[in-house]
């Protein structure tokens, strides 16, 4: 069986005049957390709707878990699971009725021992029976990730999950993902947080203007800058001068690229 997961060569996308991804490549491992990291507008949306099937790319190849994104979308919709920057809940449900919703649309066997598992295994269990518009934040966001899980893909594409949440928040999703690739999840996370990516990723690949510029571990990426000297003291560089190093402009700089990507 192979190690890897996901394999992305070639890969372009264009909305008429407007190029967003200019020949994607890289490749994650299986039961790792690969962060892409880039500007809103560098194209991280638009890669991942490619890979999980809502978009067709221009030029290139994807596959996840040996299946090719164009040619056997089927396949590949059968081993992943997408969680979008919004909450996709059912705030009318409680978190139980949300969970078993999604367990019996996909024709599974005793749904609510499913919804009662994962309820147990994202801390939810006491508000289980609580309608999701009561939820925090960071509550909403869990049930969200749980919901993904049910039938147990092995691949999680998450854009962007802690957009919008407050510190606490973002700090118990970084939990659920790290919990994920301990349980052997491959996870994909798209991300415009510096520390997001420090914190998370096994790997991380800096996407800019459409194209991969950098991709490593977070050591070697600190390592394409020399240590610079304060009062005689050497300072590592950090993730953040790393970037702005590469691309010249805060990861959260706001563009209209992806803007204009969504509303296509």
């Amino acid at each position: 069986m192979t190690t890897t997961a996901i394999r992305v060569q070639g890969i372009e996308k264009s909305f008429k005049d407007l190029r967003v991804l200019r020949g994607v490549d890289f490749e994650v491992a299986r039961g790792s957390i690969f962060a892409l990291l880039g500007s809103n507008g560098a194209g991280k949306t638009t890669l991942v709707r490619i890979l999980s099937t809502l978009l067709k790319a221009d030029a290139g190849t994807a596959t996840v878990l040996g299946h090719d994104v164009g040619a056997n979308p089927g396949e590949v919709r059968e081993s992943i699971s997408l969680t979008g920057q919004f909450a996709a809940v059912d705030e009318v449900l409680t978190g139980r009725e949300n969970l078993v919703l999604v367990a019996k649309l996909r024709h599974l066997a005793n749904p609510g021992a499913i919804a009662d598992g994962l309820l147990e295994r994202f801390s939810l269990t006491e508000a289980g029976g609580r309608k999701a518009a009561e939820y925090s934040g960071g509550m909403r966001r869990r049930l969200d990730i749980a919901m993904s899980l049910i039938g147990n893909p092995p691949v999680i594409f998450l854009d962007e999950p802690t957009t919008g949440l407050d510190p606490q928040a973002r700090i118990e999703v970084w939990q659920t993902v790290k919990e994920l690739a301990g349980h052997g999840t491959t996870v994909l996370l798209t991300t415009q947080y510096l520390d997001e990516a420090e914190h998370l990723a096994d790997r991380i690949a800096i996407l800019h203007k459409g194209t991969i510029i950098q991709n490593g571990t977070l050591g070697e990426l600190k390592r394409l800058l020399p240590p610079a000297e304060v009062e005689y003291v050497e300072k590592q560089p950090s993730l953040e001068d790393v970037f702005l190093a590469l691309v010249g402009e805060p990861a959260g700089e706001a563009e209209e690229q992806e803007k204009k990507e969504a509303s296509r």
